[in-house]
Protein backbone atom coordinates (compact mmCIF):
# COMPACT_ATOMS: atom_id res chain seq x y z
CA UNK A 1 0.00 0.00 0.00
CA UNK A 2 1.17 3.31 -1.01
CA UNK A 3 -0.41 6.35 1.41
CA UNK A 4 -1.78 6.07 4.73
CA UNK A 5 -4.03 9.21 5.25
CA UNK A 6 -4.27 9.98 8.98
CA UNK A 7 -7.03 12.07 10.29
CA UNK A 8 -6.69 13.09 14.25
CA UNK A 9 -10.42 14.08 15.66
CA UNK A 10 -12.18 15.28 18.86
CA UNK A 11 -15.57 16.02 18.54
CA UNK A 12 -14.89 17.57 15.13
CA UNK A 13 -18.51 17.01 13.97
CA UNK A 14 -19.22 18.07 10.27
CA UNK A 15 -15.54 18.84 9.74
CA UNK A 16 -14.62 15.07 10.31
CA UNK A 17 -16.84 13.65 7.81
CA UNK A 18 -16.09 16.70 5.01
CA UNK A 19 -12.29 15.91 5.39
CA UNK A 20 -13.06 11.87 4.91
CA UNK A 21 -15.17 12.90 1.75
CA UNK A 22 -12.51 14.71 0.20
CA UNK A 23 -10.51 11.81 0.67
CA UNK A 24 -13.15 9.54 -1.00
CA UNK A 25 -13.53 11.63 -4.25
CA UNK A 26 -9.90 10.53 -4.97
CA UNK A 27 -9.30 8.96 -8.21
CA UNK A 28 -6.39 6.64 -6.94
CA UNK A 29 -7.55 4.00 -4.47
CA UNK A 30 -4.49 2.62 -3.32
CA UNK A 31 -4.41 3.94 0.51
CA UNK A 32 -5.82 3.61 4.04
CA UNK A 33 -7.71 6.06 6.27
CA UNK A 34 -6.83 6.05 9.56
CA UNK A 35 -8.77 8.07 11.85
CA UNK A 36 -7.62 8.84 15.31
CA UNK A 37 -10.10 9.48 18.04
CA UNK A 38 -9.39 10.81 21.05
CA UNK A 39 -12.61 9.86 22.76
CA UNK A 40 -15.58 11.98 20.67
CA UNK A 41 -18.65 12.29 22.57
CA UNK A 42 -20.38 14.65 19.62
CA UNK A 43 -21.30 11.18 17.73
CA UNK A 44 -19.10 12.16 14.60
CA UNK A 45 -17.25 9.11 14.75
CA UNK A 46 -19.77 6.62 15.27
CA UNK A 47 -21.83 8.24 12.30
CA UNK A 48 -18.49 7.52 10.10
CA UNK A 49 -18.17 4.01 11.32
CA UNK A 50 -21.73 3.77 9.76
CA UNK A 51 -21.66 6.17 6.74
CA UNK A 52 -18.50 5.03 5.43
CA UNK A 53 -17.65 1.47 6.82
CA UNK A 54 -15.40 -0.27 4.43
CA UNK A 55 -12.15 -2.37 4.62
CA UNK A 56 -9.92 0.62 3.79
CA UNK A 57 -11.17 2.83 6.75
CA UNK A 58 -9.68 2.38 10.08
CA UNK A 59 -11.15 3.69 13.59
CA UNK A 60 -8.72 3.26 16.40
CA UNK A 61 -10.51 5.72 19.66
CA UNK A 62 -7.71 5.93 22.60
CA UNK A 63 -6.92 8.95 25.14
CA UNK A 64 -3.99 11.21 23.93
CA UNK A 65 -2.13 13.78 25.31
CA UNK A 66 -2.92 16.19 22.43
CA UNK A 67 -2.76 16.46 18.89
CA UNK A 68 1.15 15.47 18.20
CA UNK A 69 0.73 12.44 20.42
CA UNK A 70 -2.57 11.43 18.69
CA UNK A 71 -0.42 11.20 15.17
CA UNK A 72 1.94 9.56 16.79
CA UNK A 73 -0.51 7.05 17.84
CA UNK A 74 -1.91 7.01 14.38
CA UNK A 75 1.61 6.08 13.17
CA UNK A 76 1.60 2.96 15.17
CA UNK A 77 -1.45 1.75 13.31
CA UNK A 78 -0.29 2.72 9.87
CA UNK A 79 0.27 0.09 7.02
CA UNK A 80 1.20 2.80 4.39
CA UNK A 81 4.90 3.27 2.91
CA UNK A 82 3.79 7.24 2.61
CA UNK A 83 2.15 9.01 5.60
CA UNK A 84 0.16 11.70 5.00
CA UNK A 85 -1.82 14.09 7.93
CA UNK A 86 -4.73 15.80 7.07
CA UNK A 87 -6.61 17.63 9.80
CA UNK A 88 -9.89 17.70 10.36
CA UNK A 89 -11.64 20.63 8.44
CA UNK A 90 -8.49 20.56 5.47
CA UNK A 91 -9.35 18.58 2.76
CA UNK A 92 -7.45 17.68 -0.44
CA UNK A 93 -7.33 20.49 -3.00
CA UNK A 94 -8.35 17.79 -5.78
CA UNK A 95 -9.34 14.41 -6.54
CA UNK A 96 -6.13 14.02 -8.27
CA UNK A 97 -3.63 14.92 -6.03
CA UNK A 98 -2.85 11.15 -4.91
CA UNK A 99 -2.58 10.20 -7.99
CA UNK A 100 -0.26 13.37 -8.79
CA UNK A 101 1.73 12.40 -5.96
CA UNK A 102 1.88 8.78 -6.27
CA UNK A 103 3.10 9.49 -10.04
CA UNK A 104 5.66 11.68 -8.73
CA UNK A 105 7.06 9.13 -6.22
CA UNK A 106 7.21 6.12 -8.86
CA UNK A 107 9.66 8.81 -10.93
CA UNK A 108 12.03 9.60 -8.16
CA UNK A 109 11.77 7.52 -5.58
CA UNK A 110 14.22 4.41 -5.42
CA UNK A 111 13.51 2.46 -2.33
CA UNK A 112 16.88 3.35 -0.58
CA UNK A 113 17.05 6.74 0.53
CA UNK A 114 14.82 8.76 2.92
CA UNK A 115 12.07 11.27 1.70
CA UNK A 116 9.58 14.10 1.97
CA UNK A 117 7.52 14.64 -1.32
CA UNK A 118 6.22 18.49 -0.62
CA UNK A 119 3.65 20.75 -2.29
CA UNK A 120 1.61 23.72 -1.59
CA UNK A 121 -1.29 24.43 0.02
CA UNK A 122 -4.15 26.76 -0.57
CA UNK A 123 -5.43 28.94 2.37
CA UNK A 124 -8.94 29.15 2.48
CA UNK A 125 -9.29 31.80 4.99
CA UNK A 126 -7.15 34.10 2.14
CA UNK A 127 -8.04 32.29 -0.59
CA UNK A 128 -4.31 32.54 -1.42
CA UNK A 129 -2.24 29.30 -3.05
CA UNK A 130 0.72 29.37 -0.96
CA UNK A 131 3.70 27.99 -2.58
CA UNK A 132 6.56 25.60 -0.43
CA UNK A 133 10.34 26.66 -1.12
CA UNK A 134 11.59 24.53 -3.73
CA UNK A 135 14.70 24.41 -2.47
CA UNK A 136 14.89 23.47 1.39
CA UNK A 137 18.37 24.65 2.99
CA UNK A 138 19.62 25.93 6.11
CA UNK A 139 17.53 29.78 5.72
CA UNK A 140 14.75 27.74 4.55
CA UNK A 141 14.87 25.30 7.91
CA UNK A 142 14.68 28.88 9.56
CA UNK A 143 12.12 30.26 8.41
CA UNK A 144 9.92 28.30 5.75
CA UNK A 145 9.36 24.60 6.41
CA UNK A 146 6.71 23.16 4.13
CA UNK A 147 3.42 22.66 7.14
CA UNK A 148 2.81 18.94 7.65
CA UNK A 149 -0.39 19.28 5.38
CA UNK A 150 2.12 19.65 2.37
CA UNK A 151 4.24 16.41 3.26
CA UNK A 152 3.99 13.03 2.56
CA UNK A 153 6.33 11.61 5.05
CA UNK A 154 8.23 7.88 4.03
CA UNK A 155 6.99 6.12 6.87
CA UNK A 156 10.06 5.03 8.16
CA UNK A 157 11.03 8.48 9.23
CA UNK A 158 8.23 8.47 11.45
CA UNK A 159 9.09 4.83 12.92
CA UNK A 160 12.71 5.83 13.78
CA UNK A 161 11.54 8.94 15.53
CA UNK A 162 7.86 10.40 16.30
CA UNK A 163 7.10 13.84 17.08
CA UNK A 164 8.51 15.25 20.74
CA UNK A 165 5.07 16.22 22.69
CA UNK A 166 7.42 18.87 24.74
CA UNK A 167 6.81 21.39 21.77
CA UNK A 168 2.75 21.63 21.65
CA UNK A 169 2.76 24.04 18.65
CA UNK A 170 5.85 23.24 16.77
CA UNK A 171 6.14 19.67 17.29
CA UNK A 172 6.29 19.11 13.38
CA UNK A 173 8.78 21.53 12.55
CA UNK A 174 10.98 20.53 14.50
CA UNK A 175 10.51 16.86 13.55
CA UNK A 176 11.04 18.05 9.74
CA UNK A 177 14.48 19.69 11.25
CA UNK A 178 15.13 16.17 12.52
CA UNK A 179 14.35 14.48 9.55
CA UNK A 180 16.62 17.05 7.34
CA UNK A 181 19.41 16.80 10.30
CA UNK A 182 19.89 13.87 11.57
CA UNK A 183 18.23 11.16 9.34
CA UNK A 184 19.59 12.81 6.28
CA UNK A 185 16.31 12.70 4.93
CA UNK A 186 15.68 14.08 0.71
CA UNK A 187 13.01 16.77 0.26
CA UNK A 188 11.41 16.88 -2.90
CA UNK A 189 9.25 19.66 -3.56
CA UNK A 190 6.72 18.48 -6.33
CA UNK A 191 4.61 21.17 -8.45
CA UNK A 192 1.30 19.84 -6.92
CA UNK A 193 -1.03 22.05 -4.43
CA UNK A 194 -2.32 19.54 -2.16
CA UNK A 195 -4.12 20.69 0.31
CA UNK A 196 -6.99 23.05 1.08
CA UNK A 197 -5.50 24.45 4.28
CA UNK A 198 -8.96 25.59 7.03
CA UNK A 199 -6.56 27.98 9.06
CA UNK A 200 -7.23 29.50 12.58
CA UNK A 201 -7.18 26.32 14.59
CA UNK A 202 -4.75 25.34 16.80
CA UNK A 203 -1.81 27.13 16.69
CA UNK A 204 -3.38 30.22 15.50
CA UNK A 205 -4.72 31.33 18.99
CA UNK A 206 -3.49 34.59 19.87
CA UNK A 207 -1.73 32.67 23.11
CA UNK A 208 -0.39 29.08 20.74
CA UNK A 209 1.26 32.30 18.11
CA UNK A 210 3.44 33.65 21.40
CA UNK A 211 4.13 29.90 22.28
CA UNK A 212 5.48 29.24 18.87
CA UNK A 213 7.80 31.62 18.69
CA UNK A 214 9.34 30.37 22.27
CA UNK A 215 9.10 27.09 20.83
CA UNK A 216 10.79 28.12 17.17
CA UNK A 217 13.91 29.88 18.75
CA UNK A 218 14.53 26.54 21.03
CA UNK A 219 14.55 24.46 18.39
CA UNK A 220 16.33 26.46 16.15
CA UNK A 221 19.22 26.46 18.47
CA UNK A 222 18.98 23.00 18.83
CA UNK A 223 19.66 22.48 14.96
CA UNK A 224 21.40 25.45 13.58
CA UNK A 225 24.95 26.96 15.12
CA UNK A 226 25.07 30.29 16.86
CA UNK A 227 26.07 32.25 14.68
CA UNK A 228 23.54 31.13 11.96
CA UNK A 229 20.75 32.24 14.29
CA UNK A 230 22.23 35.75 14.50
CA UNK A 231 22.47 35.82 10.78
CA UNK A 232 19.24 34.82 9.73
CA UNK A 233 17.43 37.02 12.93
CA UNK A 234 19.39 39.97 11.32
CA UNK A 235 18.15 39.03 7.68
CA UNK A 236 14.36 38.75 8.69
CA UNK A 237 14.80 42.18 10.71
CA UNK A 238 16.12 43.78 7.69
CA UNK A 239 13.62 42.21 5.23
CA UNK A 240 10.64 43.64 7.57
CA UNK A 241 9.44 39.69 8.33
CA UNK A 242 6.62 40.94 10.63
CA UNK A 243 5.09 43.06 7.85
CA UNK A 244 5.42 40.19 5.77
CA UNK A 245 3.44 38.20 7.74
CA UNK A 246 0.75 40.61 8.08
CA UNK A 247 0.57 40.89 4.14
CA UNK A 248 0.48 36.94 3.82
CA UNK A 249 -2.84 36.97 6.52
CA UNK A 250 -4.34 39.79 5.50
CA UNK A 251 -7.18 38.20 2.78
CA UNK A 252 -6.59 41.97 1.15
CA UNK A 253 -3.27 41.49 0.41
CA UNK A 254 -2.69 37.83 0.50
CA UNK A 255 -3.06 36.50 -3.23
CA UNK A 256 -0.53 39.65 -4.23
CA UNK A 257 1.73 38.55 -1.87
CA UNK A 258 2.01 34.98 -2.66
CA UNK A 259 1.79 36.06 -6.11
CA UNK A 260 5.47 37.83 -5.70
CA UNK A 261 6.58 35.46 -3.73
CA UNK A 262 6.03 32.47 -6.36
CA UNK A 263 7.45 34.40 -8.64
CA UNK A 264 11.11 34.62 -6.53
CA UNK A 265 10.46 30.89 -6.23
CA UNK A 266 10.35 30.49 -9.60
CA UNK A 267 6.86 28.85 -9.50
Amino acid sequence: MTFSIIVVCRNAGEKLHRTIESIRRQTEDDYEIIVQDGFSTDGSVEWLAVREACESLKIFREKDEGIYDAMNRAVAHASGRYLFFLNCGDYFADETVLAQVKEEIARINDGKRLRIFYGNIRERATGALVMSNPKIDDFACYRNVPCHQACFYDRRLLGKRGFRLCYKVRADYEHFLWCYYKARASMHYMPVTVASYEGDGFSETRENKRRSTVEHMHIVKKYMRRGQVFKYQLIMLVTLAPLRTYLAGNEATAGVYQKIKRKIYGG
